[in-house]
């Protein structure tokens, strides 16, 4: 573990571990996703680490703001309870996938596949 660990996010993965309650667990997207919510015209607020996308009459999804303004994060349980259905693939297609292993992905997809990766050894 690293001094660099966001001590907020240790809480909240704890909460999240403890309770079973993946809606907290959080997601990072490429900022880029809002893009798309701008040029609709659609409600864009924010301060210097918060923020929230808003359909007027419609729904709404909180997010933090990372630095740099590069990436921002919501919880799965906002993103899968507030988003129509309709606009999660957009969602998906901006994940900040952060360092995530191919091989290791391809195996969740594809449960009992055996999948080349090296010699196995001790860790």
């Amino acid at each position: 573990m690293t001094d660099e660990t966001n001590p907020w996010a240790r809480i909240i993965y704890s909460r999240a571990f403890a309770a079973a309650n993946s809606a907290l667990v959080q997601i990072r997207f490429h900022a880029a996703v809002l893009d798309r919510y701008r040029e609709q015209g659609l409600e864009i607020k924010r301060t210097d680490t918060v923020g929230r996308v808003k359909k007027r009459g419609g729904w709404s999804l909180d997010f933090g703001i990372g630095k740099s303004d590069l990436t921002i994060h919501t919880g799965l349980g906002g993103l899968l309870q507030n988003l129509p259905e309709r606009e999660l693939q957009h969602w998906a297609d901006h994940v900040a996938q952060s360092d995530l292993s191919e091989s290791f992905c391809k195996m969740r997809l594809h449960p009992g596949s055996c999948i080349e990766d090296g010699d196995l050894r001790d860790w």
